[in-house]
């Protein structure tokens, strides 16, 4: 589970009317941090972000379910509310074995052009619309 401070940083943003992607930015961060001190690896800037996400989601951040996780009822019902002892231990010693570098200033670049690149022109220009609009006006002169 996450550190307490950064589910209260969470919560914080929660309060002060942030977006849940927001709210979920201080777990993947968490993660990243956690990769860089060496706790354990991440195939792919990606893989770290969906871990993030998903610490994010069990800490009550309303993010929509990720693509492709329609979980059959069966499933659901059977599921029992406390994690598999053999299942985490299992996942830890993967991620152990995963490379650091994968969150290295340039992979977490070539991450985001990456996936800016999906996205359409018109969508990136009305995201940074957006930014100029809600960013403080002393955020701003310090980014000058």
């Amino acid at each position: 589970m996450p550190f307490q401070k950064t589910a209260a940083r969470a919560e914080r943003d929660r309060r002060q009317g942030k977006s849940a992607s927001t709210q979920a930015g201080e777990f993947v961060r968490e993660e990243i941090d956690r990769i860089r001190a060496g706790k354990h690896g991440a195939r792919s800037a990606s893989q770290a972000i969906a871990i993030g996400l998903a610490m994010a989601r069990k800490a009550g951040v309303p993010l929509p379910p990720p693509p492709g996780a329609a979980a059959p009822a069966k499933a659901k019902s059977g599921a029992s509310s406390e994690p598999s002892r053999r299942r985490s231990r299992a996942s830890l010693t993967a991620l152990k074995l995963e490379p650091s570098s994968s969150v290295s200033h340039a992979g977490l670049s070539r991450q985001a052009t990456e996936s800016a690149a999906r996205r359409s022109p018109g969508s990136r220009k009305k995201a940074a619309a957006k930014a100029v609009r809600t960013k403080s006006k002393m955020a701003r002169e310090k980014s000058d």
